[in-house]
C-alpha cells in the first residue's frame, strides 16, 4: 500500500480538500441570488420553497416559478436563500479556509502551527509520565516478589492488566485458546519473576513448525499424535503410540526434551501435563502437529516503560502464587 502522505496521494487529499471548498462556494453562490434580478417583492425575498396565493400570478415580479401547483392556487416559487443563512455559509467556508492556514489539512504540510497528530501524543505521554511516574518508580527498584506482595502495587498492576493485556489474556486473566492461562502454575517461558518480565518486556516468538511432510503424511501425523497424547497420560492408540514414540525422538525431542517436558528456554511446552495451550483434544494436537502454530507475545517495554512492566509483572507473578 502507498505512503498517504506522499507522492500522488498528497496531492489527491489538496485537491480533493480545495476543490471541495470550491464547490461549496459555488453552490452558495448560485443558491444565494434570485434566478431574475428583477425581483423586488417582499415574497421573493423569503426563504426556500415559498408559495404564492393568486392574487399574483405566477411569476409576477420576476420570481421564477418550479412549475408545482397545491390547492389550485398554492404555487412553489425559486426564491434565493435568506441572506443571513448565506452569510452563515460564507462564515464556514471561511472558517475552513482560515483553519487549513493554521492546522495540517492539506496532505502531509504542517502549515503554520506545525501541529501533528505525533507532537500532540507525545505532549500527553509526557504529561501522564509527569504526574503518574513517580507511582511506578518507587517500585522499580525492588525485587519482584516484593512488589507482589504489596496491596497497593498490586492494585496498579491489575489496573494496568486491564487496560494492556485483558484483550488477549482475559479480564480474569484465565486466557483463551491460542493465550495462556496466567493464574495456573504451567509457564512457557518459565515462571519466575525475571522471566515474566522479560516476557512483557521484550515479547515472545514461539514457532512450532509443520511436521506433516517430514513425518510422511497422515498416517505418521496420527502416530506422534497418539504417542504425544500419551506423554499426559490420555488414552490412546497403543500401536499408534508405539510408532509415534521413533518419530518423536528422531523429530520432537530436541524442543520438548525425551520426556517430553519441554524447555522454557525455547518455548517449548511440557507435552506430560494437561495444559494445552491450543486445546488439549485429539484434533486440536493433531492439528498442531501438522500445520504447526505460531505464537506471538508483542513487546510491551518500549510502549509502558520498565517500571510500568516491573509492577505488571509482580501482579502476573502473583496471581499463580494465590
Amino acid at each position: 500500500m502507498g505512503n498517504f502522505n506522499d507522492g500522488f496521494w498528497n496531492l489527491f487529499i489538496i485537491v480533493c480538500t480545495l476543490g471541495g471548498i470550491f464547490a461549496m462556494y459555488l453552490l452558495t453562490a448560485m443558491n444565494s441570488r434570485a434566478t431574475n434580478p428583477r425581483a423586488t417583492e417582499p415574497d421573493a425575498m423569503q426563504s426556500g420553497a415559498i408559495a404564492s396565493r393568486s392574487d399574483r400570478p405566477a411569476g409576477d415580479g420576476g420570481v421564477e416559478t418550479m412549475g408545482h401547483v397545491w390547492d389550485e392556487d398554492l404555487t412553489e416559487l425559486n426564491n434565493p436563500l435568506p441572506r443571513w443563512w448565506v452569510i452563515l455559509f460564507y462564515l464556514t467556508l471561511v472558517f475552513g479556509a482560515f483553519y487549513l492556514v493554521l492546522y495540517p489539512g492539506l496532505g502531509s504540510n504542517a502549515m503554520l502551527l506545525g501541529w501533528t497528530q505525533v507532537k500532540e501524543y507525545e505532549a500527553e505521554m509526557a504529561q501522564a509520565e509527569e504526574r503518574y511516574g513517580p507511582l511506578y518508580e518507587e517500585f522499580v527498584n525492588l525485587p519482584i516478589e516484593q512488589v507482589a506482595a504489596d496491596p497497593r502495587a498490586l492494585r496498579i498492576g491489575e489496573r494496568l492488566f486491564a487496560s494492556y493485556c485483558a484483550v488477549c489474556h482475559g479480564s480474569d486473566a484465565r486466557g483463551v485458546p491460542g493465550f495462556p492461562n496466567l493464574r495456573d502454575d504451567a509457564w512457557q517461558w518459565g515462571g519466575e519473576p525475571d522471566r515474566i518480565k522479560a516476557s512483557i518486556l521484550a515479547g515472545r516468538n514461539a514457532v512450532m513448525p509443520g511436521w506433516r511432510d517430514a513425518l510422511g503424511g497422515d498416517a505418521g501425523v496420527e502416530e506422534v499424535t497418539a504417542y504425544t497424547l500419551s506423554l499426559s497420560g490420555r488414552t490412546a492408540d497403543a500401536a499408534k503410540a508405539a510408532a509415534g514414540k521413533g518419530r518423536y525422538d528422531a523429530l520432537c525431542v530436541a524442543c520438548h526434551g525425551a520426556d517430553g517436558a519441554g524447555n522454557p528456554a525455547l518455548g517449548a511446552p511440557n507435552l506430560t501435563d494437561d495444559v494445552w495451550l491450543y486445546g488439549g483434544s485429539e484434533a486440536a494436537v493433531r492439528h498442531s502437529i501438522a500445520e504447526g502454530r505460531q505464537g506471538r507475545m508483542p513487546a510491551h517495554g518500549e510502549f509502558l516503560g520498565e517500571a510500568r512492566v516491573h509492577v505488571l509483572a509482580a501482579w502476573v507473578r502473583s496471581l499463580s502464587q494465590r
